[in-house]
């Protein structure tokens, strides 16, 4: 099921901002119903560093979700956004790799109106190596040794062009 969604991106320059419409893709209508939207909003700051803002609406009100930056564009699958964006790829629960420094984490509570907002950021910029979708999911992001990075059930995706 796709939901139109909007993907925003603004260069460090301070360009005007490049206005991309894209489907938010969903995997579950329970956690993420007919009607959610997403929007993304990432920068890379004149230091060098990133950051990336998430916007949700028509989520289930007053709830936990998790989001992170993942490798590859949304796809028919939950699996098809590939593994979490890792700026030194490493292990996918290893807390030296899986953390909010490494990867970009968005978790965010929705408020009673099933909006919900999150910002990361990171001390590093996008290169060659891009990610390219963000995906919501069940439950927010542990961080223990074995589960580090790991977030619950993929939700629903939107591809970005970070």
């Amino acid at each position: 099921m796709h939901l139109a969604a909007v993907a925003l991106a603004l260069s460090a320059a301070l360009a005007p901002p490049v206005h991309v419409s894209d489907t938010l893709t969903v995997y579950d209508t329970g956690l993420a119903p007919v009607g959610s939207e997403a929007s993304v909003l990432s920068w890379t700051t004149p230091g060098g560093g990133t950051f990336v803002l998430l916007h949700t609406e028509g989520l289930l009100p007053d709830r936990e979700y998790g989001a992170h930056a993942h490798a590859k564009p949304c796809g028919l699958t939950p699996a098809d956004p590939g593994p979490h964006f890792q700026h030194v790829p490493g292990g996918a629960t290893d807390p030296e790799h899986a953390n909010p420094d490494n990867e970009i984490w968005l978790d965010f509570t929705t408020n009673p109106r099933g909006s919900g907002i999150a910002v990361a950021r990171v001390d590093w910029a996008f290169t060659d190596r891009r990610a390219a979708s963000v995906v919501v999911h069940a439950e927010h992001t542990h961080t223990g040794p074995g589960h580090a990075g790991t977030a619950g059930a993929r939700l629903a995706c939107l591809t970005v062009p970070f």
